[in-house]
């Protein structure tokens, strides 16, 4: 037995029992004939004492940080408690110990305040795993699945497994191809979601199934996307949206319960895409502070349905945004004594590159009743107070406004939005706000190909009062400048986003289910016949044969995770991730593969 107790396991009701300890050196201390060691292993940190008869085997065979040690003795009170460990009341009397294995020095400290760089760890991720921080983030991770698998469990839904190797049928990201060695020529792919699996398991009679399942998609990288991710994936037979609404934020509201403690007991609050792109300029708003934006002139597409204010504006020979295609504003409480130099560096965090703007407008009200701007020459103070009022700002407020290209404008406007909340500190990591984003346009506009491509992806549903529209209505652009007057244009998605926080946690659909629809959607996204039946003729098949209603949702579990544990990036909660540019360089992978290997499959490299 290596082992009676974990390092993690002991406590004051413990003295007087003999025990033997096994796990890895933290720290070794020295104090004259006595050392103290401190080791650790998954479960926590025990202090080990090593008399005066041991300390002169310690010297004759010294401890190093990393060594793996084995310990027998017993428990003892300690005299100076360490109240900052569970563990810290006690510690053992050794009366004999074992090295089972010696360590090279580390490249780095394995503590929380290491001394190692992120590309370090990254190379000896199985030492950096040792590390409590990550620790806590992987117990974080196994706490949410299990309890994610708990309330499915409950609710009737099945875990159904579904493969890896398929194939190809590539919209929107690209596929990692796996070459097939029994088919000379042919490749499959990994899948970017089972999409398709759990529509079939639908038709099949399974009517709740899911999956914790690894996905695959060739992208560029950030800090919240890797080539490899896993989803919460699930499906529903014979369901309408609010069925799924209702399913999974109870899902959601579950796992705070049982990760963070937290009771969620409000309605997840519900938005349309258009107010939330007209009022926050993003599809996926953080709710948790208002700050939401005006909009001072007529947009020229997203906006469609809201009304004019560009007589704010207009009239005083302000080319900049007499020329501007928008003009959007936000008021930003508490900042109106805002100094100049605080002001200029708000300009210059805007001019930045990743944000695109040639300039700012502010407009201060002051605590006083009056209003100062950076264009005070070409708006009366009557004018900025019309602005500012329309813009919801208060007495002490500070208004930022932006203009320029519309999708340019929007976007920078809302980075600008989630900049100052930061600086304000209204982001709390410890404070969550959920919120449903519903009616998402069915098709976005190729201009470069003129065609419609899908919004989510080519099997959501649209609303059921409009799928008489898309079946009646020919989906070819005669005018590509004129492309809003289309029909299709028009059409919503039988779809829907859960926003956390700023972010999209999981997004999902009602499906389509009948074959003439399915074919008309093929056929809106530019595929004839031939084309849906190579890539899709298993599933068109399927709808002959009494394809059930049915619609699903996936989650983003490793993001879920990473904002529950207070983090900007999935990779802090994933055992072995890859770097930014998608390398795992501990196993220095991706490699190169040797000649017999190409042989085999029958290909050859040709790298130009």
């Amino acid at each position: 037995m290596y082992r009676s107790n974990t390092c993690g396991e002991l406590r004051i009701t413990d003295i007087s029992k003999e025990v033997t300890l096994a796990g890895w050196v933290q720290t070794v201390r020295k104090f004259g004939a006595i050392t103290f060691v401190d080791l650790r292993d998954r479960y926590g940190i025990t202090q080990l004492l090593f008399g005066e008869e041991l300390n002169k085997q310690l010297e004759e065979n010294p401890l190093g940080r990393e060594f793996v040690l084995q310990a027998t003795g017993v428990v003892n009170e300690r005299s100076n408690k360490n109240p900052n460990i569970s563990t810290g009341d006690i510690e053992i009397n050794v009366q004999s110990f074992s090295i089972l294995n010696r360590s090279a020095v580390p490249p780095f400290t394995i503590q929380d305040d290491t001394d190692g760089g992120d590309d370090l760890r990254m190379k000896y991720r199985f030492l950096d795993l040792r590390r409590n921080a990550v620790k806590k983030n992987l117990e974080l991770r196994y706490a949410v699945n299990r309890a994610a698998r708990n309330y499915l469990h409950k609710k009737g839904f099945m875990d159904i497994e579904t493969p890896f190797l398929i194939k190809s049928t590539p919209e929107g990201a690209r596929d990692f191809v796996v070459p097939s060695r029994m088919n000379p020529g042919q490749f499959y792919a990994l899948p970017q979601s089972p999409q398709t699996f759990k529509q079939l398991l639908m038709v099949s009679g399974y009517d709740r199934y899911y999956q914790v399942v690894k996905c695959f998609r060739d992208e560029d990288l950030r800090a919240d996307r890797q080539p490899e991710f896993t989803q919460i994936d699930c499906e529903m037979a014979f369901v309408e949206q609010e069925d799924i609404l209702n399913m999974f934020e109870g899902m959601v509201k579950s796992i705070f319960k049982d990760v963070k403690g937290i009771d969620y007991t409000e309605k997840v609050h519900r938005m349309t895409w258009e107010d939330a792109m007209w009022n926050f300029g993003n599809d996926k708003p953080d709710i948790r502070f208002d700050m939401s934006l005006l909009n001072l002139k007529k947009p020229a597409s997203v906006y469609v349905s809201k009304g004019d204010r560009s007589s704010l504006i207009n009239g005083t020979g302000f080319k900049v945004f007499d020329d501007a295609e928008t003009v959007l504003a936000i008021a930003v409480p508490g900042c109106s004594e805002y100094s100049r130099k605080q002001t200029d560096e708000l300009t210059e965090w805007v001019k930045r590159p990743q944000i695109g703007m040639k300039g700012l407008v502010f407009i201060k009200c002051n605590t006083d009743g009056t209003y100062k701007s950076s264009v005070d020459k070409f708006y009366s103070e009557e004018k900025l107070k019309a602005i500012a009022e329309a813009a919801n700002a208060k007495a002490g407020d500070l208004v930022l406004i932006l203009a320029g290209a519309e999708e340019r404008t929007r976007k920078a406007i809302s980075e600008l939005r989630l900049e100052m909340a930061e600086r304000l500190g209204l982001r709390k990591k410890e404070e969550f706000r959920l919120l449903w984003v519903l009616d998402f346009p069915l098709f976005e506009y190729d201009e470069e190909g003129n065609r419609w491509v899908a919004r989510h992806h080519p099997f959501t549903s649209p609303k059921p009062e409009q799928i008489s529209t898309m079946i009646n209505n020919n989906p070819v652009i005669e005018n590509a400048a004129e492309y809003l007057k289309h029909p299709y244009a028009n059409i919503k998605a039988n779809a829907y986003d859960m926003v956390l926080n700023g972010n999209e946690i999981g997004g999902g659909s009602i499906r389509i289910y009948q074959r003439e629809l399915q074919e008309k959607m093929f056929a809106a996204l530019g595929m004839d016949k031939e084309e849906q039946q190579h890539k899709f003729g298993f599933l068109l098949g399927a709808f002959e044969y009494g394809a059930p209603p049915h619609g699903g949702i996936a989650f983003g579990f490793d993001r879920l995770c990473a904002i529950l544990g207070g983090s900007e990036s999935i990779r802090d909660f994933i055992a072995f991730p890859k770097n930014n540019a998608g390398r795992d360089v501990m196993l220095d992978a991706p490699a190169t593969i040797d000649d017999k290997q190409f042989d085999e499959l029958q290909i050859k490299l040709d790298l130009k």
